[in-house]
């Protein structure tokens, strides 16, 4: 049977919190940049797709200088339906 010695023990454990350390001091430092990298990354794919679906772009370059007024169309609804009946009421102290 194999049983483990006392500075085994000590040294695996120094090893987990030396890479424990180790990992939380670069990821301090590095992550924004990985971070950063990555927000790029998917920014630009972002913008693909978009641009793939009738991007902005393309719409706004063919529009340049043109000027379009859209305007609400009028509408002859008559407000004559009667909702229901008006009650008068009074408060009570």
């Amino acid at each position: 049977m194999l049983e483990a010695s006392f500075t085994g023990v000590i040294r695996t454990i120094l090893i987990i919190l030396l890479v424990y350390f180790g990992l939380k001091i670069l990821l301090r430092y590095f992550g924004p940049m990985i971070l950063r990298y990555f927000m790029k990354k998917m920014g630009k794919k972002f913008e693909q797709q978009f641009n793939q679906f009738g991007g902005f772009q393309e719409s706004q370059k063919e529009k340049e200088g043109k000027v379009s007024i859209d305007k609400k169309p009028r509408s002859n609804r008559n407000n004559d339906k009667k909702v229901g009946e008006y009650i008068d009421y009074e408060e009570i102290d």
